[in-house]
């Protein structure tokens, strides 16, 4: 079941410097929503306290709340580990696990949850590379690594992978930003059909994948060298795109700058 994520007040930390300040924005279930902005603007920093990738950095922390559906996921009650088998995440390059096959990368996460029934292990194999779109590519070598795969069928993989352990919310970083054109394409049409089952959060520095992919744009920027990032507006992406509110909005798509 697709969750809501409700960020409020969200100050992140790297030690004493403040990387992100004042993030306050609404994410609704089964929907895509899109990070853009200027490099160091704080995209992914925030993608990665929506489920707890962030204190994994030594001296990162946060201040303010993330909840999912009215849990907050930095309770002291919450386990992380829960936390991320949630709130699955997809990186910006490719990551199979090397010395595993197809069809090991895929089950990795349910044999780490204690699954160890066959008969189930292949069901979801099957079902997430389907749903990955990668099934028919692969079904007659799942035996095979799973580094053996291009570029964009790893990514396809690893997107697999996430989804095999049924999270509520999908985070995507930069996800197509080291694959070709008709790659990231795939990628593309596989986000729009997954967004029917799980909400996705995507850091993107491709203005046209925002607008192709997402259903609402958040616009991230930083005053200064050295200043914290902002959440400058979020909204309907065609709104976005066509009428912002805010002037750096209208400057950063335009490409004035950035």
């Amino acid at each position: 079941m697709a969750k809501r994520i409700d960020v409020k007040d969200l100050d992140i930390f790297y030690g004493d410097f403040k990387a992100v300040e004042g993030v306050s924005m609404t994410v609704e279930p089964r929907s895509v929503t899109a990070f853009i902005g200027p490099s160091g603007c704080g995209k992914s920093t925030v993608l990665r306290t929506l489920n707890r990738m962030h204190e994994v950095i030594p001296g990162g922390r946060v201040d303010g709340k993330v909840l999912l559906d009215d849990q907050d996921l930095y309770a002291r009650t919450m386990d992380p580990v829960d936390v991320r088998r949630t709130v699955g995440m997809v990186f910006q390059r490719p990551n199979p696990f090397p010395t595993m096959s197809i069809k090991d990368n895929v089950a990795a996460g349910l044999k780490l949850n204690g699954v160890k029934n066959k008969k189930r292990l292949d069901e979801v194999v099957e079902k997430s590379l389907k749903g990955a779109n990668l099934w028919n590519e692969v079904k007659d070598r799942l035996d095979k690594p799973g580094a053996g795969l291009s570029g964009g069928q790893q990514q396809r993989l690893c997107i697999a992978r996430a989804i095999a352990v049924e999270p509520q919310v999908l985070l995507m970083d930069e996800p197509c930003s080291a694959l070709d054109p008709i790659s990231t394409l795939a990628i593309e049409d596989l986000i729009n059909e997954l967004k029917s089952q799980f909400t996705i959060v995507i850091v993107t520095h491709n203005m046209q994948q925002a607008a192709r992919v997402s259903d609402q744009t958040a616009f991230f920027n930083l005053k200064a060298t050295g200043q914290p990032g902002r959440l400058v507006e979020v909204g309907d992406t065609q709104k976005i795109f066509s009428n912002p509110d805010e002037q750096a909005t209208e400057d950063y798509i335009s490409g004035r700058f950035g």
